[in-house]
């Protein structure tokens, strides 16, 4: 009968690391002996603490520069469009005359409120002066309180009429005034709409207007990404007609809220500096997530004593204990959580056998 062969028993290497990882720590306890006063300082070696913010590479989106200063342009009344004073292209002024519709109801609408409105204010007038006169009488007493009463009522209801037919002949003037399309802000006609004699409802787009002004671009981007932008933050736009160009530094203006809608995108309004990129030129915008990565310490820096694991942080040539917790190993460097260290601190490698806290130390 052949001997069995025992095969040896094949040990995890992560399970070696940790117990390595633990005899080094019951190794580096710091010595319990407080310092003598006047004590010279400690020798010791120090690494900085890693970790904070890391920024990954940016995610490009696509937009379409557009005027800051835009209108789509309607009438607030309907009719036929009697006269386009402008062309494709043109520059115009604020208050220029663009375009004008014919309504037949109009101007007599206004004619009839001014008409009605002179009649009441003659009655008005009528009125008045009849109730001065019985007011006159009344004192002799040939006029009855009564019918004192009853003039100056009449009166008074033919003041409320002459309000009314005021308002009236206010809106119908106004009404009138909106058959005629004027420039709101200086700048180029983008698109006419409507052609001449057409007929145009109320409300309807006509012609649209941007200004020269400013530039600005809006990208669509996941809700994730809202988290990573914020007002007056610099992106970098790129021209995707010119790929060789260096790209142009915009500054965030809007950011949408992220809503409950699944897998809709948001939109983030970026300005443009001006004299740049002109409207109607694609351009992508550059957004770039930072995320905030784990804090790591050297392996060599972290002890073990009664209280638990801690490491030496040092601040002006003085030596103070931080708690921490141990995450996990990673290589040479160990991975802790403590919302005393911060990336950049620096924190004691070697020379911890004797040192204590509050040590003053001289960091070779």
């Amino acid at each position: 009968m052949k001997g069995r062969v025992m095969t040896p028993l094949r040990i995890p290497v992560a399970i070696v690391s940790l117990a390595v990882f633990s005899l080094f720590l019951s190794g580096c306890k710091a010595s319990d002996v407080a310092p003598e006063p006047g004590q010279q300082k400690v020798s010791v070696r120090v690494s900085e603490v890693s970790g904070g913010e890391s920024q990954d590479m940016p995610l490009r989106f696509s937009g379409i520069v557009r005027a800051t200063q835009r209108a789509t342009l309607t009438f607030q009344v309907s009719g036929t469009l009697k006269e386009q004073a402008v062309e494709l292209g043109q520059k115009v002024q604020a208050g220029d005359l663009l375009a004008r519709v014919y309504n037949p109801g109009l101007e007599p609408a206004r004619d009839s409120a001014r008409a009605r409105l002179e009649e009441l204010r003659t009655q008005y007038q009528q009125a008045q002066r009849e109730w001065e006169r019985s007011s006159r009488l009344h004192e002799r007493g040939v006029v009855s309180e009564q019918t004192l009463e009853q003039l100056a009522a009449r009166r008074d209801s033919l003041e409320a009429s002459v309000a009314t037919a005021r308002a009236s002949l206010a809106e119908a003037t106004q009404l009138l005034e909106e058959s005629t399309l004027r420039a709101p802000f200086s700048g180029r006609v983008e698109a006419l709409l409507v052609e001449r004699d057409e007929f145009v409802a109320a409300g309807q787009p006509v012609m649209r207007l941007s200004s020269p002004e400013g530039r600005e671009v809006e990208v669509r981007v996941p809700a994730y990404l809202l988290d990573h932008v914020e007002l007056e933050q610099t992106l970098p736009v790129w021209s995707v007609q010119d790929r060789s160009r260096p790209p142009q530094s915009g500054s965030v203006v809007e950011i949408a809220q992220a809503s409950a809608i699944r897998g809709e995108l948001h939109p983030v309004l970026v300005s443009l500096p001006v004299n740049t990129l002109e409207p109607g030129q694609p351009v992508e915008v550059g957004i770039t997530p930072v995320r905030e990565s784990a804090i790591t310490v050297p392996l060599l820096s972290v002890i073990r004593n009664a209280e638990g694991v801690s490491v030496f942080r040092v601040r002006d040539n003085v030596a103070s204990r931080v708690a921490v917790e141990v995450d996990r190993v990673v290589g040479e460097r160990v991975v802790v959580t403590s919302g005393d260290l911060s990336p950049g601190d620096l924190v004691v490698y070697a020379g911890m056998t004797r040192l204590a806290d509050g040590d003053a130390v001289e960091v070779r």
